[in-house]
């Protein structure tokens, strides 16, 4: 009788490790809260640093033989967990009980309340926005326009919103949002060419392969201008427009300029499912307020408690490489501890 294996998290990390662990043999179940897999892979266009479509990399995930022999279940939560012996009784929100006898914790992340930047004016002026707003307009192939309809000339792009942020209580770098950054600066150009795009950032970290490159095209190519400098602070002008105020670090000179439009790169925080998980299974948070992996260099994948695992970005901040990457590790780990290899016991 194959061993069952429940993986919480519809995302690209939980696909991924649900088609894995159901290619090794395990009976898997994959639950997800929302009306379709795919997570926040669902609210991308193009993907950085190729421009790829999103729904190629979702296409891959879950369609063809990838998640055919798993059990996918959606519009469900996990609302329950009792331990009987080395099984796990898991009662989801539709009152039905699934049995596990390992379950992985695929949760991921939410973008970062820049409503909690109040300086920023996001809720507040008409003509600031986050990247997940502006990342939307790209999907639905809207027109990027102000708000009163009136075309988009310049447009300010601030980095590192709720992240290296010691007054939200993040002090840690998301990984993702310099590079975002870059991408939509690029598609702003494209989409409207004679659009002035100004990237205010704090340091930029482009450590994935061709993140420089892309970097260098942004500027090269598209014009894209870096001022070295935190926002102090938005303020709305009459006509609407957006008058933001930075200190140029490099210069070392105050700047204050307008923008038809302006973009608050929003980073990652633990996502609510992540929180209520880590809660009903009794595994600890991390500094950052994720899932704390059982060890930071060998065991990210792997909780305290036994026979609990984890996947992508319910543990830090990943791009979705990674994360799909690290979902192919945890599955590993999972069937180490259901055939009981040795590698496990270390």
């Amino acid at each position: 009788m194959s061993k069952k294996v429940v993986v919480i998290g519809g995302g690209p990390a939980g696909m991924e490790s649900a088609t894995y662990l159901a290619n090794f043999g395990f009976e898997v179940s994959l639950i997800e809260k929302e009306n379709t897999v795919g997570g926040k892979l669902n609210s991308w266009d193009r993907l950085f640093p190729s421009m790829r479509p999103g729904g190629e990399v979702k296409d891959f995930l879950s369609k063809g033989n990838q998640l055919s022999s798993v059990n996918v279940i959606l519009n469900t939560e996990i609302d329950k967990v009792e331990r009987v012996g080395n099984q796990m009784k898991l009662g989801t929100s539709k009152g039905e009980q699934l049995d596990a006898d390992a379950v992985v914790i695929a949760t991921g992340f939410e973008p970062f309340d820049a409503t909690k930047k109040e300086e920023y004016g996001y809720g507040i002026y008409d003509n600031v926005i986050t990247s997940k707003d502006l990342e939307q307009l790209f999907r639905e192939h809207k027109k990027i326009v102000r708000a009163d309809g009136k075309p988009v000339k310049r447009v300010g792009i601030v980095h590192c919103v709720g992240s290296r942020d010691e007054k939200v209580g993040n002090i840690y770098c998301s990984k993702v949002c310099c590079v975002t950054g870059v991408k939509q600066a690029i598609e702003i150009n494209e989409a409207i060419p004679d659009t002035e795009v100004f990237c205010f950032y704090m340091d930029l970290r482009m450590f994935g392969m061709h993140f420089e490159e892309l970097y260098k095209e942004a500027q090269e190519k598209h014009g894209v201008q870096f001022i070295r400098g935190r926002l102090s602070e938005a303020a709305e002008a009459q006509d609407g427009s957006v008058i933001v105020k930075v200190e140029d670090t490099l210069s070392g000179l105050p700047l204050k300029m307008s923008v038809d439009l302006l973009v608050l790169l929003v980073g990652f925080v633990p996502s609510p499912g992540t929180t209520k998980m880590g809660e009903l299974f009794g595994i600890p948070f991390n500094a950052n307020r994720f899932l704390h992996g059982k060890d930071e260099h060998t065991g990210t994948g792997m909780s305290d408690v036994p026979g609990v695992f984890l996947a992508g970005t319910c543990t830090a901040p990943r791009t979705i490489t990674n994360s799909i990457l690290d979902a192919r590790s945890t599955a590993l780990r999972v069937a180490g501890y259901l055939n009981e290899w040795k590698t496990e016991k270390r």
